[in-house]
């Protein structure tokens, strides 16, 4: 393999111990090898540093194993060309496995620039992806305690459900709580718990609430309520806190926002999970192939075996799925985007062709700083007839004759 670094270092990190292996020397020659081991504490860590900085070490990689890198990365990334690779792509040859040899493997193939890193962001977008990912976790949690609430009250013969659209807005969370009390709700009472604009007859709202009610369902209803409650405080601290680590990227979070689909929760997760420097990725389709929105390639024979998308950041393709959804009643690019793809490879593939359509967009928004711009639902069909115009005004210039083919019938 050519050298192409001279002063490099591969580390194998572990919970409690990072191997680290130095090569050094002219990248005409066969390079001298140093490797030694230190712990994961804080001042192991920095006896790393000075003994890589001894070296004059430029370059290190180490792979993304768990989150054990992390700290490793904290200590280390401000003095030295860090690379974060894929435990895939750098896997060594079988029947070699040491913790050693993983090091000296690592700098070797970092030495001879075949290791392509993986994307790492600015600490200040870590900490808003932490954030992110938190709050979708909570709001996972918030939802099944709310359903296991509407289980209890099945289960008692409460059918609140059916005359409420929702039972935890105003007038629900009211009568829910007159429930959990042990109160007799009379109507009088009930006309003071319903908001006025539900749609519902105080009538058929008593009639839903005249169920079997045991002892038992209030405190099943008042461990999953109390549990709800501390959950909606917990996401509404990290929103404000989400918010506070988004006010210097403004101006990205309303350039998102020019895209269809795409609200404000949705473009905090954009920046959070792809930051806002495009020029950590080549293009819009690596940037969709980073995602997991992109088909993956597997031909063989000069046959395609498999459609299937590549495996990537959930997070992101998550959110850009579900903007894609968003945009389903909608009449823009995107929505006729998917409904051409769903003719013909059905609703779930086309929604992934939307989010990578998505994506693509927010790419280039990014990158050019300028808002997005609706090109009309008709736009592919207004650009086929176009080129096709197009064509056939080169045909004639040319000499050719271009004439209409009719279509046979069946």
């Amino acid at each position: 393999m050519e050298a192409m670094i001279e002063r490099c270092a591969g580390l194998d990190v572990h919970q409690e111990t990072v191997v680290a292996c130095v090569l050094y020397g002219p990248v005409d020659k066969r390079p001298k090898k140093e490797i030694k081991t230190f712990s994961t504490t804080t001042t192991g860590l920095l006896s790393l540093s000075d003994w890589l900085t001894h070296f004059q070490v430029t370059d290190i990689v180490m792979e993304s194993t768990c989150v054990y890198w992390k700290p490793v990365w904290n200590i280390l990334e401000f003095s030295f060309h860090l690379v974060l690779a894929n435990a895939r792509h750098v896997k060594n040859v079988p029947g070699r496995k040491t913790d050693v040899k993983d090091a000296e493997w690592l700098a070797k193939l970092l030495r001879s620039g075949l290791i392509e890193g993986n994307f790492v962001p600015p600490e200040e977008i870590r900490d808003l992806r932490d954030l992110t990912r938190y709050r979708t976790k909570l709001i996972g949690h918030r939802t099944s305690e709310r359903n296991r609430i509407h289980k209890i009250l099945q289960d008692a013969n409460v059918k609140l459900t059916s005359v409420l659209s929702d039972i935890f807005g105003v007038s629900g969370r009211r009568i829910l709580e007159a429930i959990m009390e042990g109160e007799k709700i009379e109507v009088n009472h009930l006309k003071k718990l319903v908001d006025g604009r539900t749609k519902a007859s105080i009538a058929e709202i008593a009639e839903a609430i005249n169920g079997r009610i045991r002892l038992h369902h209030r405190n099943m209803l008042r461990y999953h309520w109390e549990h709800m409650i501390y959950l909606e405080k917990a996401i509404a601290d990290i929103e404000k806190q989400i918010d506070q680590l988004l006010r210097p990227y403004q101006k990205e979070v309303e350039l998102l926002m020019t895209i269809p689909g795409v609200k404000k929760d949705s473009s905090a997760v954009f920046i959070a999970e792809m930051g806002v420097d495009m020029s950590e990725f080549k293009s819009a389709k690596h940037l969709a192939s980073w995602a997991g929105v992109s088909p993956g390639n597997y031909e063989s024979a000069g046959k395609n075996k498999t459609g299937r998308t590549t495996h990537g950041n959930k997070g992101l393709r998550t959110t850009a799925v579900q903007c894609a959804s968003a945009t389903s009643r909608q009449n823009n690019r995107i929505s006729s985007h998917e409904k051409r793809i769903a003719k013909r490879q059905g609703k779930m593939k086309a929604r992934v062709a939307s989010a990578h359509l998505i994506l693509t967009i927010a790419y280039n928004i990014l990158k050019t700083g300028e808002p997005y711009k609706e090109l009309g639902a008709e736009y592919v069909r207004e650009k086929q007839q176009y080129n096709e115009a197009k064509m056939i005004k080169y045909l004639r210039e040319k000499g050719y004759t271009v004439a209409a083919s009719e279509k046979q019938g069946a």
